[in-house]
């Protein structure tokens, strides 16, 4: 595995955009991972199920975890596509969502992901693809 459970924690406790979700890593093995995104009523929309943007987050960034266990941190892999399935709503409880990868190559990665509540309940099925982001000039973050 390139990556540890420990370097993923860190990318997620050290990405901003991430904070509002409280992602946390639940597993991970060489190209797959689970994330759990912890139940909170700011995640809700109205009625009181869990968004489906919460759903979708918690699925780009299980994928995107996933491909840093066969290529390190380094590298910049962005999302080109998801199309997502919901199959279930949510109500007050902890997200879990795995992802795994399907086909990786040089520049280009595969997968699926599946959320399921707490209880295993399948709440949603998604498709990805990402790319390997360009470098940025010398002196310009990513």
């Amino acid at each position: 595995m390139k990556c540890t459970a420990e370097e993923l924690s860190e990318v997620l406790a050290g990405s901003a955009f991430l904070k509002p979700f409280g992602l946390g890593l639940e597993s991970c093995a060489p190209g797959e991972c689970a994330v759990r995104v912890p139940y909170t009523p700011g995640l809700e929309r109205p009625g009181g199920i869990v968004s489906g943007i919460t759903l979708m987050a918690a699925a780009d960034v299980a994928m995107w975890l996933a491909i840093m266990t066969e290529r390190g941190t380094a590298e910049q892999w962005v999302t080109t596509d998801l199309k997502t399935a919901f199959l279930s709503s949510a109500r007050m409880t902890d997200i879990i969502c795995s992802a795994r990868i399907l086909k990786l190559g040089k520049r280009t990665a595969y997968g699926t992901a599946e959320c399921r509540s707490a209880g295993a309940d399948l709440l949603s099925h998604h498709v990805l693809s990402y790319a390997l982001a360009a470098a940025s000039p010398p002196g310009q973050a990513p």
